[in-house]
């Protein structure tokens, strides 16, 4: 597989939930991030194609940064081994410049 980012992923000790930003469902937790984009380990498959707005949430706040809001495009969805999970990637769109600054805070964390 082509590998096209532009920036490292990051597996992370943090613990980060993924929240739909309208309803709150729970989406998933992040397993890696990255400046373009997160790899989510989720209960629920998602569809690729769809676009999410959503919240970031850490367990721990960083820095001041707890929360990061963002929307974001599903690029891939996978069943897990076990048949009761799912992986599925997200290529960040769109995030508002102090989002970005949370973004790159929690980054400087992994």
């Amino acid at each position: 597989m082509d590998d096209r980012r532009q920036h490292s992923r990051h597996s992370t000790e943090l613990h980060l939930e993924v929240f739909d930003l309208r309803s709150g469902q729970r989406l998933g937790r992040v397993a890696d991030l990255s400046a373009d984009g997160f790899m989510l380990f989720s209960d629920t498959p998602h569809r690729a194609d769809t676009v999410v707005e959503c919240r970031l949430v850490s367990e721990q706040v960083i820095d001041g940064v707890g929360e990061i809001q963002l929307s974001a495009d599903c690029l891939w969805s996978r069943p897990g081994a076990d048949g009761q999970h799912c992986w599925a990637g997200f290529h960040i769109i769109e995030l508002e410049p102090d989002q970005a600054t949370a973004l790159d805070v929690l980054l400087e964390h992994l």
